[in-house]
């Protein structure tokens, strides 16, 4: 049974119990925050969100943007385990987009597997420009990943948002307007790119869920009572 927000401290790495509304359970720098429970509508009902004076008494940068991308990393994670194997080869418009703006990467619409690819890629892009490492290349055309199967794709998913989570923790105010190199979304600062990491995630989300509800599926963020997402696959 997953337990309500009460004063806890941690490092950050992907939730166990992740779901929509809640903060990243892990973060390196410790952040304490007020009891609140999403997970149930009783503690949801009894028990109110905090206020943004309470939210500001310890908020950092860092916790600011992990907060954020919690929720987007709940999305994604839980749209792409929502969708069926056999439909990770969907594509929503076969055949309309043929020789389009190819500069910009494939000539189709990308299939839900290329979707989740390149979210996954591009997260982890950005996690090394944030970091002054060598991004990977190629994510607007899949990336040099290998993964393929409906598992794979999962796994490579969790690492990415695992890996922006290190790199957001590290942003502090004496470093959030560094300046930040590389093809992915620079020249920029940190602040900034780490603004871009969260947008890219929720345009793409944005587009996952047409292919789910096009196939009859509702995205697990948008149901009832969300599940959780996978600790491992």
């Amino acid at each position: 049974m997953d337990s309500p927000f009460c004063h806890f401290s941690a490092r950050y790495s992907p939730s166990r119990h992740l779901r929509p509304r809640h903060f990243p359970i892990r973060m390196s720098t410790t952040i304490t925050f007020l009891c609140v429970a999403f997970a149930f509508p009783t503690f949801s009902q009894q028990i109110p969100p905090p206020t943004a004076a309470e939210l500001s008494v310890k908020e950092t940068v860092a916790s600011a943007f992990l907060r954020s991308m919690a929720f987007q990393e709940y999305a994604l994670r839980s749209a792409a385990e929502a969708m069926p194997e056999d439909l990770y080869a969907y594509r929503p418009a076969e055949g309309k987009f043929k020789n389009e703006k190819p500069e910009f990467g494939p000539a189709e619409v990308r299939t839900f597997a290329g979707q989740v690819k390149h979210v996954a890629c591009s997260n982890l892009a950005f996690a090394a420009e944030l970091n002054g490492e060598e991004p990977p290349k190629g994510c607007d055309k899949g990336g040099p990943d290998p993964a393929k199967t409906k598992r794979e794709l999962l796994i490579y998913l969790r690492n990415s948002f695992a890996a922006v989570g290190k790199s957001f923790t590290a942003i502090n105010a004496k470093n959030q307007f560094d300046p930040i190199e590389g093809p992915y979304a620079g020249p920029n600062t940190r602040m900034g790119l780490a603004a871009v990491v969260i947008w890219h995630n929720a345009d793409h989300y944005g587009q996952m869920i047409i292919y789910l509800r096009l196939n009859g599926i509702v995205p697990p963020a948008s149901r009832p009572n969300p599940p959780p997402v996978k600790d491992t696959y």
